[in-house]
């Protein structure tokens, strides 16, 4: 079978994750071991147990969803199950472009974790919010983004799927945006429990220091097809991934073009790898009757595995 890869990201952590898999193989825990050489917490710990109540916190979110992602990606690849593409939302892509061969499952936990901190500098002192809108067209609600500038900037962060879109910005213009949203008919406009204002141009400084951080550090071309979540397609000649990663961080993020395009390149299924089912239900939204299989748990990767096995 010909599968893309797709890989969850921040917001589908929860307590646990993981735990199984690190009992069950010894190719997890190996890639989870070395991992918490990059990072300066209990990994195992937060993941877990999160005693302290951090893992929902950027700069912890992050650096453990790449090591799960990474040591779940060595265990499928143990398996005999690789990816054909891969891409990933917002965080997940630095796990697309590991499963891809830019780089080691320790350079990518690294880079997230040093990602997460950035990020949450970026948000500090700003007063801002995002919020889901369900059932409302692209153009009525960047119009509607268009009519709130003049209370500062609102964006929409996340092209998600048909009918669901996340504003963010200043939170004066995202209520604002919001609330001409509805006007327009949309169904409904859910505020989100968020720490920063995503995926819009007011995390610049997280993208500078990104900026500033690769420098002088070697990135491998991908293996496979990757699609980046701020193109929706596979980067192209000029391109590169650096500045693909500090782009990113600051702008758009296009899931529902990403899954069009990775459903347009002759795979059999998706695979989406992490904790939770929010990029599934993404791909059902906008390629109805495509493949799609979740895999976090042992079990469900015996599943897979099993499946693979079966249709070859």
């Amino acid at each position: 079978m010909k599968l893309g890869f797709l890989y969850a990201g921040q917001g589908s952590q929860h307590p646990g994750m993981g735990a199984d898999l690190y009992e069950a193989y010894p190719a997890f825990r190996a890639v989870f071991d070395a991992a918490q050489a990059e990072v300066d917490f209990d990994l195992k710990r937060t993941c877990w147990e999160d005693p302290e109540g951090v893992l929902n916190q950027t700069r912890y979110t992050q650096p453990c969803m790449v090591a799960f992602a990474a040591a779940l990606t060595a265990v499928l690849r143990e398996k005999g199950i690789a990816p054909s593409a891969a891409a990933g939302l917002s965080l997940g892509e630095y796990s697309a472009l590991h499963a891809a061969g830019v780089f080691d499952a320790r350079t990518a936990v690294r880079l997230a974790a040093f990602r997460g901190r950035a990020m949450e500098e970026a948000a500090k002192g700003h007063d801002s919010a995002m919020v889901a809108v369900l059932g409302l067209e692209r153009e009525p609600l960047q119009a509607a983004c268009a009519a709130a500038l003049d209370l500062g900037t609102v964006v929409i962060a996340n092209y998600n799927c048909p009918g669901q879109l996340v504003l963010g910005g200043d939170k004066a213009a995202v209520e604002r945006a919001a609330a001409l949203a509805r006007e327009k008919g949309a169904k409904r406009c859910l505020p989100l429990k968020v720490s920063g204002p995503f995926h819009t141009p007011l995390m610049e400084p997280a993208g500078a220091a990104l900026a500033d951080y690769f420098k002088g550090m070697a990135f491998g071309e991908p293996d496979i097809p990757v699609i980046f979540n701020c193109l929706g397609r596979e980067k192209e000649a000029g391109e590169t991934v650096p500045a693909l990663l500090v782009r990113q961080v600051q702008s758009s993020v296009y899931m529902e073009d990403s899954i069009r395009r990775m459903a347009g390149l002759g795979l059999d299924a998706v695979v989406e790898i992490g904790p939770g089912r929010a990029l599934s239900g993404f791909v059902k939204k906008t390629v109805p009757g495509f493949p799609v299989y979740a895999v976090e748990t042992a079990a469900e990767a015996e599943a897979l595995a099993q499946r693979v096995k079966e249709n070859g």
